[in-house]
This record gives C-alpha cells, sequence and structure tokens, in this order.
C-alpha cells in the first residue's frame, strides 16, 4: 500500500470516527442532548478545536471521550467530552488514558480544563482495570487542584465516579434539562433504601442546588456553555498568571445603597457595571459568594445575608464561603468580604459537631489565604463573625460603616451578662442596649482600639475598597515552609 492508499484510508478512518454511530446519535438528540463533537463547538471558539487521540481505540469501539485544545474567547484551554453514544460515556482504561493525558498537558502548559461530563458510570466488562481508570483521574486532578482552573458541566447522566469528576473542579455547572448528578443510579438507590423515584428526583438541578453538589445550575446545555465562558472570564489560565483587567466603569463611583441587609444591592452596586456571578447561590444562603470585578479586577465578594437568620454562620454557609476563599487564593483573586451577621447560628443537640467543624473551616479557609483580604462590616460583626471575616488579623484593610455593631456578644446578650445589677433596678433594656453598642462595641470603638482601619461613609465604600486592592495588587505573602496544612474537614 502506497503513501496515497494510506492516506486515504487513514482519512476514512477519521471520518468514520467523526460521523459516529448514526442510531446512537440518534437517540442522544432523541434525549434531549447534543453529541460531544456538537458540544465542544458549541463552548469554543469557531474553527479552534484541535481534537487529540481521535484514533485511540478500545475494542471495537473507540475510547468514549473526545479531547483536544481550543480557544474561549480567545483564551487557550483544554477540553475533554465524554460520549455518551459509546458505552453510555462509561469509563475504562482508554478512556482514563486520554483524559490522564489531557490533565497533564494542561498542568505543563498553564490552560483551564473544562471537562463536558455525560457518563453512566464505569466500564463494567474492564472490572478493577476500569476503577483504577477512575483512580488515575482523581489523581492528576488532585494534583492540578491549585495550578489551573477546572470547570465541569453535568450534562446528561453523570453516576458514581463519574460525580466525584464534577465535585473535584474548581467550579461545577448543571444543565437542569439533562443533567444528572448521583453518586448510585435510582434503581440501586431503590433495591437497598426502597425509595423510589427517578433521575431527576435523585439527581436533578434543583435537589443539587439546595444541596451545594453544584456550583451552579442552568436551564439548558446553551447556557451551560455561555457561563462556562463567563466565569473564565474571571480566572487566569494557571496560578502563574494574573486574572484578565478590564476597564468598563467609574472606579469612584458612589453606592446607592446603604441598607446592610440588602445583600443583592450590596452585590450589585460593588461590581463593576452590576454583573457578577454568584456560587451555590440556593445553598447556605446566609452568605453569598460571587466572582465580580471591582475597579477592572477580579474579585471574590463573600456577603452577609442579613435577611437569611440575620446572616448568621450555619454549617452550609461556612462550608461553602470556605471553599470558596480557597478557589480565590489558588489563583490569587483579593477577597473582599461584607460582613452583617450576629454570629454562629446556635445548633441543635446532634449539630454541634459540625457547626463546629464548618466554623473552623471558615476561620483556617481566611487565615491561610495569602491573596489580598479587604472586610467592611457593615452591619453586626458579632463572635466568629468578626474573629474570622472581619478581625485585622485575617484582613489586610479592615473598615466599618457608622452604626455597626463589633462585639464578642449581641448587645441584647451582652447587657444581659454586664448590666445584670442595672437591669434588676428596671433600667430600660433597650437604652442599656444602646448605651453597651455605642460605648463598647461600634466601629468608632473599634477604631479607637486599632480593630478596623477606618470608620467610612457607605456610599464611598466601593472606592475605599478599590484603593485598597491597588494598594495591595503587589502583595507578598506566604505560608510558612511545610507539605501542606491540616483544614478541620
Amino acid at each position: 500500500m502506497d503513501q496515497s492508499q494510506q492516506l486515504t484510508q487513514l482519512l476514512r478512518k477519521k471520518q468514520e470516527i467523526l460521523q459516529g454511530n448514526a442510531e446512537r446519535i440518534a437517540a442522544q438528540r432523541a434525549s434531549g442532548k447534543l453529541t460531544a463533537r456538537e458540544r465542544i463547538s458549541r463552548l469554543t471558539d469557531e474553527g479552534s478545536f484541535v481534537e487529540m487521540d481521535a484514533l485511540v481505540a478500545c475494542g471495537e469501539d473507540y475510547a468514549g471521550v473526545v479531547t483536544g485544545h481550543a480557544t474561549v474567547e480567545g483564551r487557550p484551554v483544554y477540553v475533554f467530552a465524554q460520549d455518551f453514544t459509546v458505552h453510555g460515556g462509561a469509563m475504562g482504561q482508554q478512556q482514563a488514558d486520554k483524559i490522564c493525558k489531557l490533565l497533564e498537558l494542561a498542568g505543563k502548559t498553564g490552560a483551564p480544563v473544562i471537562a463536558l461530563c455525560d457518563s453512566a458510570g464505569v466500564r463494567v466488562d474492564e472490572g478493577a482495570r476500569a476503577m483504577n481508570a477512575y483512580a488515575r483521574i482523581y489523581e492528576r486532578m488532585a494534583r492540578l487542584s491549585g495550578v489551573c482552573p477546572i470547570i465541569a458541566l453535568v450534562l446528561g447522566p453523570v453516576v458514581g465516579g463519574a460525580a466525584l469528576i464534577a465535585q473535584l473542579a474548581d467550579v461545577s455547572i448543571e444543565a437542569a434539562d439533562v443533567g444528572e448528578l448521583m453518586v448510585y443510579g435510582p434503581q440501586v438507590i431503590s433495591a437497598i433504601t426502597g425509595e423510589e423515584g427517578d433521575a431527576k428526583k435523585f439527581g436533578g438541578a434543583a435537589g443539587m442546588a439546595e444541596q451545594g453538589g453544584v456550583a451552579l445550575t442552568v436551564a439548558n446545555e446553551e447556557e451551560a456553555f455561555a457561563l462556562t465562558a463567563e466565569v473564565l472570564g474571571y480566572l487566569p489560565g494557571c496560578n502563574a498568571e494574573d486574572a484578565p483587567l478590564t476597564d468598563e466603569d467609574d472606579m469612584n463611583r458612589l453606592l446607592e445603597v446603604t441598607d446592610p441587609a440588602d445583600s443583592q444591592a450590596l452585590l450589585t452596586e460593588l461590581s463593576d457595571c452590576g454583573r457578577y456571578v454568584e456560587l451555590y447561590p440556593r445553598w447556605g444562603r446566609e452568605l453569598r459568594v460571587a466572582f465580580a470585578r471591582m475597579g477592572g479586577r477580579s474579585v471574590g465578594l463573600v456577603v452577609s445575608n442579613a435577611q437569611e437568620n440575620e446572616g448568621q454562620l450555619t454549617p452550609a454557609g461556612s462550608a461553602k464561603a470556605a471553599r470558596f476563599i480557597r478557589l480565590c487564593d489558588c489563583y490569587s483573586l483579593p477577597v473582599v468580604s461584607l460582613i452583617n451577621s450576629t454570629g454562629v447560628a446556635v445548633p441543635k443537640a446532634g449539630a454541634q459537631a459540625w457547626t463546629m467543624i464548618t466554623s473552623a473551616q471558615l476561620l483556617y479557609a481566611y487565615a491561610e489565604a495569602t491573596t489580598a483580604k479587604v472586610s467592611v462590616v457593615t452591619g453586626n460583626a458579632i463572635g466568629q463573625s468578626y474573629v474570622a471575616m472581619a478581625g485585622k488579623a485575617n484582613a489586610d484593610m479592615a473598615y466599618a460603616w457608622p452604626g455597626a455593631v463589633i462585639s464578642a456578644l449581641a448587645p441584647n446578650a451582652a447587657v444581659q451578662l454586664l448590666y445584670t445589677e442595672r437591669l434588676r433596678a428596671g433600667e430600660d433594656r433597650a437604652a442599656l442596649e444602646a448605651e453597651f453598642a455605642e460605648q463598647a462595641a461600634d466601629g468608632l470603638a473599634a477604631a479607637r482600639d486599632g480593630m478596623i482601619d477606618d470608620v467610612i461613609d457607605p456610599a464611598q465604600t466601593r472606592k475605599y475598597v478599590i484603593a485598597a486592592l491597588e494598594l495591595l495588587a503587589s502583595k507578598r505573602d506566604s505560608n510558612p515552609p511545610k507539605k501542606h496544612g491540616n483544614m478541620p474537614l
């Protein structure tokens, strides 16, 4: 066979791979899902995708995953898309080989990884080898964590070991119309627990959002691709780079909102052009976390939501914020915290340990982070909410609004403890609480003691924070030499 014949044969083989199995592709589209290559085409810039290892075979079928590199809005990325038309996208050795190669290249070259997940689980016919295939991917993802951003999209059934890929990613996005994220499928759950239900009940976007199983949910695949590009815009290509800078909004713009309880307005007013991406919006609602830009610089916003349980630190809220802060610190995104919290929520008898553990996680995340940290006490900063989020020990610059209350205890509890005799004498409790707040717990008192840097006009908050971020842009800090810390998990 001469070279021309070999080339013809090669092109024919590649065309067969690109066309795929017509019957299975029809079934994929009938279920409302795009094919693996269609997804990559919709996600990436036109004509930019270069496929890798297209000829890697697994028995009579191919490896069940499409891998390669491309650009998204002009920025280099690596992409792998599990192909549900090949053994349900199930993981086997060949699929793992392709994914691991891609992850290793991402680490060497410093570019984000986007995982398009659509897999029924593992290649059972490969036995323990298939389980080891998953283990190899987890190991590569763990090592890549903090080096290059990883975004995982749940675009079909993502079951068992495949579900852990979404959890190991920095940001996970589930499309509500097709996504199903589960440890076990409905048949297994029914057989073991007796609970009946379909895949949407156990792994649908709504349930995952409530449980914190995914960071973001959208209606469909097209919205997932658009949101992926938006999230990428806030992140650098790797930890050796800075996130992209923009110049879209007035750095001296005044805030129109001065209500510390209005977290929605605060997020909008602080962010350049009012744009931000909130992660885990339906989980741990007492704290809100979001990517945004301030003065053109990508930042992570952590904002108390006093409209939910007075912004108290709950286990879900603390765990959410801790994970987000560590993500920001991985890629040197400054953390801007707005605090209005009455402290740690009083746990039920069976939740004492979990409350302590997650509170310690939040404290640890703030303390360990070496990125720039700016805090503003807009309302209450009681107990651990000050210690973890606003304290000078954990913030490079700390401000407070007039009327802010900074105290180990809320005024009502402090009065009960400190002014017992005066209460017994009949003095008005409300007047005593106001006296305590003014003399011992307001922002001015904290400023006098050096616990905050300044008491500022709420309308000037954005200006002060951006000025602090400019000052801290050259911050250089590091933790003591060690393998890693032991975060309380």
